[in-house]
């Protein structure tokens, strides 16, 4: 049975009978009844075993739903992750007057031929940082778009110069204010060179671009593996775009695209959680689906900490059963785990990266470049058990193995709160995770996907 977190002191809140795991389990409440919202309540210290396939990749599909105001005839997407921030975007297709309609649990086609509002909805376009992903479809097709700054994760300043910069390289007018309107008679194809190789800044050039008269290079382009499906999905309704995969693309503009049938890719950072996930809870998995290519800079980083893994037809064999020495680069030095654009380590799993390290023997120094503020959550880390020192904003030196505990928790975003999972898995005892819709915006059912390794994970509430 899964108790509360220990080392807490007497709780004396009301406690609500929750039907999990044999109808054993008394929670107590955080706030009245009323108001309780959801929280993972997690028994850490158990051994998983089996096989898990990562969901579809999210930051693929956010723009390729994006992609859909470019067509005029209905585009289906597959293999799409039931996710808070998908379905958010979709709430907002709909708004502007798009038929949005599920085929399947993964499957959802998008109609947008009537779709005639360049206005989405500041309460909708304020709650996902996807929402940006709009200028560049409803700009290249309608020749105006109106929106609200972006939500999303606080992880630090995200700059919009990138995508002002492009979209005026096109012939986009911006004009800033509580809400930006970018607006242009025609989009006229340019070579632009990006002041940074945003991804999404990079989707909207390259969205609106398919649409402009005349050709068009982006130099210094995103290559991530989303960026490539966006391409080929692209393509796949009849633009022309080559150099995908690269840093340096090209787009033959045409006059309109059509429908299409398109398969979003395998979630890379997903595959990678589920690394990270084996090694702090000392098992075997098998994860299944793998798109093995996207992964060289992954399984690298993990491999620095003692992890192996075994590609197989398809599939990867995780080994953390193992014991996990973090190997010490040349002359005895500390190694580093650092991110970078596409095709270095993700940013988006620094923090799998430093959590791993907190059960791994040795010493080492994990990077983050890309957002200011990632690191912070760290601090939730050591009130664990963890021996970390955050140096500065960007920068934390991680002394591992640690015997992790249990304890109240928040998820501060997305990939911050999936590391904080990983740690209440691998430690002594029981751990409650609060504001798991950070969580479940990118991981798609990830409590009943944990159980059917064998966790002791409940969704509360």
């Amino acid at each position: 049975m899964l108790a509360r977190p220990c080392d807490q002191g007497p709780d004396t809140r009301p406690t609500v009978k929750v039907p999990a795991l044999a109808g054993l389990l008394s929670v107590p409440l955080s706030l009245p009844f009323q108001h309780v919202m959801a929280y993972f309540l997690v028994e850490g210290g158990h051994s998983l075993s089996g096989t898990i396939r990562p969901a579809g990749n999210k930051n693929a599909a956010l723009p390729a739903l994006a992609a859909t105001l470019l067509a005029t005839e209905p585009v289906t997407l597959e293999n799409v992750p039931r996710i808070k921030d998908v379905e958010a975007l979709a709430a907002i297709l709909r708004a502007l007057g798009a038929e949005v309609s599920w085929e399947g649990p993964n499957v959802v086609t998008v109609d947008a031929g009537q779709v005639g509002d360049v206005r989405p909805p500041h309460a909708l376009a304020e709650r996902i940082r996807a929402s940006i992903l709009l200028a560049g479809p409803l700009l290249a097709r309608f020749g105006r778009v109106l929106l609200p700054p972006p939500g999303g994760d606080v992880i630090g300043r995200r700059r919009l110069d990138t995508h002002f910069m492009a979209l005026a390289a096109l012939g986009g007018k911006t004009r800033l204010g509580r809400e930006f309107e970018i607006h242009a008679s025609r989009l006229e194809g340019a070579s632009m060179f990006l002041d940074e190789p945003s991804v999404t800044g990079t989707e909207n050039a390259v969205m609106a671009a398919t649409l402009a008269r005349g050709r068009t290079r982006i130099r210094n382009a995103a290559a991530e593996p989303h960026v490539q499906d966006l391409c080929h999905l692209l393509n796949a309704m009849g633009a022309r775009i080559r150099g995908i995969g690269t840093h340096v693309l090209d787009i033959e503009g045409v006059g309109e695209l059509g429908g299409a049938r398109y398969r979003i890719g395998a979630d890379h950072i997903e595959i990678g959680s589920f690394i990270g996930l084996a090694a702090v809870t000392r098992s075997n998995l098998v994860i299944e689906d793998v798109p093995i290519e996207h992964l060289d800079s992954t399984l690298l980083g993990f491999r620095r900490l003692g992890v192996e893994c075994e590609p197989d037809d398809g599939s990867l064999l995780v080994r953390g059963d193992r014991e996990l020495n973090i190997r010490p680069d040349a002359f005895g030095h500390v190694p580093k785990i650092d991110d970078g654009p596409w095709p270095a380590f993700p940013a988006d799993l620094t923090s799998i990266a430093l959590v791993t390290a907190t059960q791994c023997h040795g010493t080492v120094l994990v990077y983050e470049k890309m957002f200011e503020s990632r690191m912070f959550f760290t601090d939730k880390l050591v009130s664990m058990g963890a021996q970390i020192i955050l140096c500065d904003p960007h920068r934390a030196v991680v002394v591992g193995p640690a015997q992790l505990r249990g304890g109240r928790l928040e998820s501060p975003d997305i990939r911050a709160g999936m590391a904080i999972l990983l740690a209440a898995l691998a430690a002594r005892g029981t751990s409650e995770i609060r504001n798991i819709a950070q969580i479940e915006r990118g991981y798609q059912q990830i409590d009943e996907r944990l159980r059917g390794l064998g966790a002791h994970i409940e969704r509360v509430g």
